[in-house]
């Protein structure tokens, strides 16, 4: 087991106040930190206490630093990449491609050659994601059911919203038409409809109503805010998580939280951002079920809660330490992270201390993880 070092990656939704308080460090930072990776992502490897970046420790070494099983399953590369994320502006609108998309459209993005700054598939991987919250956090994710959208949408009573309600009551319709009619508006027509939309919302004191408002504040004229209407709105408690196969589209919009996903940085865009989108290619990998729920059980046993999902890149636990050590049977390569408290954890090679904020990474044939102290601990797997 040796200390590892995340990348803090300054993008410009993120938190002057979320990393740096976290980990202790004068408040507010210099510059937002949204995001502080801990994998082997090319992108942004960690870096191992040692001094090697992880990537390349693992490509010297994978039966080793892997396991058997994971080394087999996935070729050589870690199959997960853990975050922090500290959202205080709202994320873009956007989804994920599977494992048929990512691969296909890497492919023909490396045969045109289009420049690496260009590409929506900067890899050849899914990226399935959960996050757990460690503050309340704000989310719009999956679709809602169309029927429901409609009504709510039909009570803001905006004129211009009218065509979109009878499409989303349309059965042969619905999604598949709605969301694209909506992304494909010109920004002046979306900057009237918008203005009326978040007026009406503002009077209803709903907290759906209040991120229509804050939405369009940010983005006055941008059709990600009437995207906006179609989405599950929730509010995950500490402690709560959700979890976005591919295809899903979802932004985040404030708070902070434990994000943990397949090792990708595949983002397509449509809306809410001032990176570049691409609706068709979005519109491409969309999934336009509606999500009843998108929050994910809990499963405890103990101080360990874990969150079960139908993939095997990643699996995530968070241990709740109160002075007793407590043994945790973990199989393959793990990233430890403290979230709080003063941890110290332990595998069959040597132990690390970890204040809040702070990672190490276990080996897969290190043999069990035992963590000791007062904190929180999140383990992720694969």
């Amino acid at each position: 087991m040796q200390g590892l070092y995340g990348v803090i990656r300054n993008y410009a939704w993120g938190s002057q106040v979320d990393l740096a308080r976290l980990q202790g460090r004068e408040v507010p930072a210099d510059l937002p930190e949204a995001e502080e990776w801990f994998g082997a992502h090319p992108s942004a490897p960690s870096t191992l206490h040692d001094g090697r970046p992880l990537d390349d420790a693992i490509a010297s070494a994978p039966a080793a630093l892997l396991g058997d099983r994971v080394n087999e399953r996935f070729g050589a590369k870690l199959p997960f990449l853990l975050k922090l994320l500290a959202a205080g502006k709202p994320l873009s609108l956007q989804a994920h491609p599977n494992s048929r998309q990512a691969h296909s459209g890497h492919q023909r993005e490396l045969r045109i050659g289009i420049d690496a700054a260009y590409r929506n598939y900067v890899d050849d991987n899914h990226k399935p994601e959960m996050l757990v919250a460690l503050t309340e956090f704000r989310a719009m994710c999956g679709f809602r059911d169309p029927l429901a959208a409609a009504d709510d949408i039909a009570a803001l009573g905006v004129t211009e919203l009218e065509h979109l309600v009878a499409t989303l009551r349309d059965k042969k319709a619905g999604l598949r038409r709605a969301v694209p009619d909506l992304l494909g508006l010109g920004r002046e027509e979306c900057r009237g409809i918008i203005d009326a939309a978040a007026k009406a919302a503002s009077e209803l004191e709903t907290a759906d109503g209040a991120d229509l408002v804050s939405l369009a504040r940010h983005y006055p004229d941008d059709p990600g805010v009437l995207v906006s209407l179609l989405l599950n709105h929730i509010t995950l408690q500490p402690g709560e998580a959700v979890y976005m196969p591919a295809g899903n589209l979802h932004a985040y919009l404030h708070g902070f939280g434990v994000e943990l996903m397949a090792a990708s940085d595949n983002v397509l865009r449509g809306g809410l951002t001032n990176k570049r989108v691409d609706v068709p290619e979005l519109l491409r990998v969309l999934d336009f079920q509606a999500m009843a729920d998108p929050r994910t059980a809990a499963e405890d046993e103990g101080p360990v809660r874990s969150w079960p999902v139908p993939i095997d890149d990643f699996a995530l636990k968070r241990v709740e330490l109160t002075g007793e050590p407590v043994t945790v049977e973990v199989d393959g390569p793990r990233i430890c992270l403290s979230t709080g408290g003063s941890v110290t954890v332990a595998d069959g090679q040597g132990e690390v201390a970890l204040s809040p904020g702070r990672a190490a990474f276990s080996p897969g044939t290190a043999g069990p993880l035992t963590a000791s102290g007062e904190g929180e601990l999140f383990i992720a797997s694969a």
